[in-house]
């Protein structure tokens, strides 16, 4: 059933073009402990292109989530991947000195990216003058999702119960958060009580538009909570308006961290390209590049009565 379905969503978005790709480009970044350097991918032709900025999940770099990465670039977005101080490139175990900053200095990833879009064009031969600096989007995965929601509006929670500073921006207009932590609180173990401040999130402040996708076999070791901790965005914030729930999918989704990774428990090919299409119809919605992309991808899911997923939307 998944085989139909991934046509029929192939149908409302279309195919996919060639894309380059180029890495490792250096960001500006004063007082890093490590260089900034990120991955562009842009499709080879094509002007008005978005852009999507990507954080990755704990540990990764900017060479994991091709299958997201190149997919959005092969259908018209211009994809920006930092590889964070987190990354197991780095070496910045829990017990270095960098790491309880490391959280905030994700943040500060993201912005330098949107603040470098000049670097990051003209990275790319033949790329400048193509993009569109006034439709841009912040995704991530795990603890990249937590990255991305704070341009998107989320504070954090301190240990007193004060909301944070806002860390949003302006500039990102959209959002997709994949397998993104939920509240904090007393369901959080003691180990992420004393070394992830930022698993204390408020969601009342994320207006912006974002998706959530979570799978329903996902299990975390940093919270006593179920499957259901991953969906705490949708649940809380008015901004995140859509949920797409994957049965049966895990942490890695089915396998968006990269083609036969280790890490996957949860293979699973036909659930990433479900995934890769209907995020991609999301960003052409949100991102105004086809208002009836996302309406006609969801419809297609519900169709298709296929049990990989659903798409909950309030």
């Amino acid at each position: 059933m998944s085989s139909s379905l991934v046509t029929a969503l192939d149908e409302i978005g279309g195919g996919g073009g060639p894309v380059v790709s180029v890495a490792p480009v250096t960001l500006s970044a004063p007082g890093r402990a490590v260089p900034l350097e990120v991955r562009v991918s842009a499709p080879a032709t094509g002007g008005d292109l978005p852009v999507v900025v990507f954080s990755h999940g704990n540990g990764w770099n900017l060479d994991g989530y091709a299958p997201l990465a190149a997919f959005w670039a092969s259908r018209g977005f211009v994809v920006v991947q930092p590889t964070h101080l987190d990354s197991r490139r780095n070496g910045f175990g829990f017990d270095h000195p960098v790491f309880p900053t490391i959280w905030t200095e994700r943040i500060a990833d993201l912005t330098r990216v949107l603040d470098q879009l000049d670097t990051v064009e003209g990275a790319v031969p033949g790329l400048a003058g193509r993009v569109d600096r006034d439709r841009i989007a912040a995704t991530g995965h795990s603890w990249g999702g937590q990255t991305a929601q704070t341009l998107l509006g989320a504070r954090i929670v301190d240990e007193e119960g004060h909301v944070g500073d806002d860390m949003s921006d302006s500039r990102v207009t959209a959002g997709i958060l994949f397998a993104a932590t939920g509240l904090g609180g007393d369901d959080l173990h003691p180990f992420a009580q004393a070394n992830f401040p930022f698993m204390r999130p408020s969601f009342r402040e994320l207006t912006t538009p974002t998706l959530v996708v979570a799978g329903d076999h996902d299990q975390s070791t940093m919270s006593s909570r179920g499957p259901d901790w991953f969906t705490d965005a949708y649940t809380h914030s008015p901004g995140a308006t859509d949920l797409l729930a994957l049965h049966g999918g895990e942490h890695s989704l089915g396998g968006i961290v990269g083609y036969e990774v280790a890490e996957t428990a949860d293979e699973n090919p036909e659930l990433v390209a479900v995934i890769q299409r209907m995020s991609t119809a999301y960003l052409r919605t949100a991102l105004r590049v086809d208002g009836g992309a996302w309406p006609a991808a969801r419809d297609a899911l519900r169709r298709a009565g296929d049990p990989i997923g659903h798409v909950d939307t309030q």
